[in-house]
């Protein structure tokens, strides 16, 4: 299964505007998160300071672009609003 991937404005923006290197690693991510949103490198796990821009009650998630590098960067991100289909909230670097 195949999944749709959209972002929201806010996201649009910060992918924008990420330089070629980080760039490069979250295309990557994007593709696994496409194909798998389990998938092992990702990372992925539940993430509580965003809320689902669709349903308040729904998880968002956090995937790793990145890993052990300073200032690694993350996606968050929710499914829907239609099936098959992720939106990405945000991408913004670990603190």
């Amino acid at each position: 299964m195949t999944f749709r991937v959209r972002f929201t404005s806010e996201a649009k923006v910060q992918y924008d505007q990420l330089p070629a290197a980080k760039l490069k690693k979250v295309k990557r991510a994007l593709g696994y998160l496409q194909t798998n949103p389990r998938h092992p490198s990702l990372n992925t796990h539940l993430y509580s300071e965003y809320k689902n821009p669709f349903h308040p009650k729904e998880p968002v998630f956090e995937a790793y672009a990145e890993n052990v590098t300073p200032g690694a960067y993350r996606i968050f991100w929710c499914y829907g609003p239609e099936r098959f289909q992720v939106t990405i909230i945000a991408i913004t670097p670990h603190p």
